[in-house]
């Protein structure tokens, strides 16, 4: 026996989980509903977002819609957020955060490529990355799929808001992680072709638009080669466009209202006082 082994604290008797703290919880909980204060809850966000490994480069996909709570606050917002010429981060969580935080380790990356004179490589910019969310111990709700091309090849990597990475053939994160991760699971092979990869991140930020309800609108696709090229798909899939709905409407003409269906009667014109109806007096100040 080592003598780490023989310093080290005993272990509970007991075992199992520890409920410490339930009864210091329930007295909280009972002051604050007799104070009528409302305790801090945890924020639900939404999104979908993929990214892959083909034979020549990586696709990232992600849906559009942004949402605030339980309402939907922009939907055509971009999640795809340039990092370097060859990589680009799709972000879920909260979007100041991800815009912010790729925007800091882009300006970071171009720095570093001013000095070196080379191009940037996907581990470096995982490491300033999740070098950052961790310092932070999550409190930077920036849930990141990093995928780009360099001189190693293709590579995908899922970042989670406290730090941790993985290297990963696929992913997918966000509130819609699911449904596009069983799309991946059943559809994904070894040196896929470009178009079969596109397809594929497609029907996976598709399975999350429809089966989740903090994933929407478009889908948006970002395409990055080995051989240096980069294509950026904005809305490439529309499926919930309502305009043609709309127009397959309709509507009586009883419920169209003509000029003069209502009778006016009085009406009086009063204009307000503008910035030429005043006259300017020059006031004299009196010397204290």
């Amino acid at each position: 026996m080592t003598a780490a082994a023989t310093t080290a604290a005993p272990l509970p008797s007991g075992g199992g989980f520890s409920f410490e703290n339930v009864h210091r919880n329930a007295a909280i909980e009972q002051l604050a509903t007799k104070s009528k204060v409302s305790l801090p809850s945890t924020k639900k966000t939404g999104t979908t977002i993929t990214g892959m490994v083909f034979k020549d480069g990586v696709v990232l996909g992600a849906d559009t819609r942004a949402t605030n709570g339980t309402e939907i606050a922009e939907k055509n917002c971009e999640k795809i957020h340039y990092l370097a010429p060859n990589i680009y981060c799709c972000g879920a969580g909260t979007a100041a955060d991800t815009e912010k935080t790729t925007e800091l380790i882009s300006s970071k990356l171009e720095l570093l490529r001013m000095d070196t004179h080379k191009s940037t490589r996907l581990v470096t910019a995982c490491t300033l990355l999740k070098r950052m969310l961790f310092r932070y111990q999550g409190h930077v709700s920036a849930a990141l799929v990093l995928g780009g091309c360099d001189v190693k090849g293709p590579h995908i990597y899922q970042i989670y808001p406290h730090g941790s990475t993985a290297k990963l053939p696929f992913t997918t994160m966000g509130s819609g992680s699911l449904a596009a991760m069983s799309v991946f699971e059943q559809g994904w092979r070894d040196n896929m072709e470009e178009t079969e990869a596109v397809e594929l991140v497609k029907r996976s930020i598709l399975a999350g638009v429809f089966n989740d309800l903090g994933s929407g609108s478009n889908c948006d696709i970002t395409i990055i080669r080995t051989d240096g090229s980069v294509q950026v798909m904005r809305n490439c899939v529309t499926p919930n466009q309502v305009k043609p709905l709309r127009d397959a409407i309709q509507h009586s003409a009883l419920l169209t209202m003509k000029p003069g269906t209502t009778p006016i009667l009085d009406s009086q014109f009063q204009a307000f006082p503008t910035l030429a109806d005043v006259d300017v007096v020059d006031v004299e100040m009196d010397d204290v």
